[in-house]
């Protein structure tokens, strides 16, 4: 039999599953939050405002170089929580990619604690800063 996965390798591949139903090319992107108990109380992935079109389906709305019609993953993730009335605080968000600063942002403000990533992408220099500063662990976790 096998070795078990760590907590952490098997919340990532579930993290890579979550974001295969991204509906923005661009990047699909998914997020997994967790509470203490190893269970998942969210997930999300980047797409269009529910009810809207898809960028898959009518292409991009682009400004100043990014899609504006598409929520990001960790975002989508939050809402649901938000919508639910779930608490995240204390809890770990794994991300297939490096938070954006404006998720970066809303991810501290609602109380996560570690951040695990498997891409570096645009790593915002302020994002790492205030993750820094805010005391939230954050690692990049490589493919098995």
């Amino acid at each position: 039999m096998s070795e078990r996965k760590s907590w952490k390798e098997y919340f990532m591949e579930i993290t890579d599953i979550v974001a295969t139903r991204s509906t923005c090319d661009r990047a699909w992107v998914g997020c997994l939050i967790v509470n203490d108990d190893n269970r998942i109380v969210s997930s999300g992935y980047n797409g269009s405002v529910s009810g809207n079109p898809h960028c898959d389906d009518v292409g991009h709305t682009m400004r100043d170089g990014h899609c504006i019609a598409t929520i990001h993953a960790e975002i989508n993730a939050l809402l649901y929580c938000a919508k639910e009335g779930i608490s995240v605080n204390n809890c770990t968000a794994y991300i297939t990619h490096f938070p954006c600063l404006n998720c970066t942002k809303a991810l501290i403000q609602a109380g996560i604690k570690q951040i695990y990533y498997r891409n570096d992408y645009r790593v915002d220099n302020y994002a790492v800063e205030l993750l820094k500063r805010n005391k939230v662990g954050f690692e990049k976790i490589k493919a098995q």
